[in-house]
């Protein structure tokens, strides 16, 4: 399985003018993190620019860019075992990649205060990515609601489908 047969959205979004942008960006930008993170150094932002990934029903990827920090997030360390573009992100952040034996459960890793200067703390970004019932791409628009940008988050993503 490889993530961009799987992947419904990767979406780039960023403040222009005080408002929210959301953009689809390729495919095949989703096949290895340093990929993706060089697509969102080329979208200019004062403010930063966060890039999203939904893979399949199983996790999603949150990057987020302020000048040169470069914060990530992924929803499952169980995707690891699976997806090469969890793998990545966990080498990214120098987090062994666990064996079966320690995959009992969902478990989010990396920065969980990523969107804390946002207005989504890091109890609510796992509370979120820790939902069962909900799929990747329905986390990261309650992710979006939360900070203020699901207009332009579904805009993106709707054109997608």
């Amino acid at each position: 399985m490889t993530d961009v047969d799987a992947t419904d959205f990767a979406v780039v979004v960023y403040r222009e003018d005080e408002a929210w942008e959301a953009e689809v960006l390729p495919v095949a930008l989703t096949e290895d993190l340093a990929g993706l993170i060089h697509a969102l150094r080329q979208q200019p932002s004062l403010g930063g620019t966060i890039g999203l990934v939904a893979v399949g029903d199983d996790f999603f990827v949150a990057i987020r860019l302020l000048g040169d920090e470069v914060m990530v997030f992924l929803s499952d360390v169980t995707a690891s075992v699976d997806w090469p573009l969890a793998t990545q992100v966990l080498e990214y952040l120098d987090i062994p990649v666990p064996d079966d034996e320690e995959l009992d459960q969902v478990l989010p890793v990396g920065d969980m205060s990523i969107f804390a200067d946002l207005g989504l703390d890091e109890m609510e970004l796992g509370a979120i990515s820790g939902d069962l019932e909900l799929y990747p791409d329905e986390m990261l628009l309650s992710i979006a609601g939360r900070i203020g940008f699901a207009a332009a988050f579904e805009r993106a993503a709707d054109t997608v489908a």
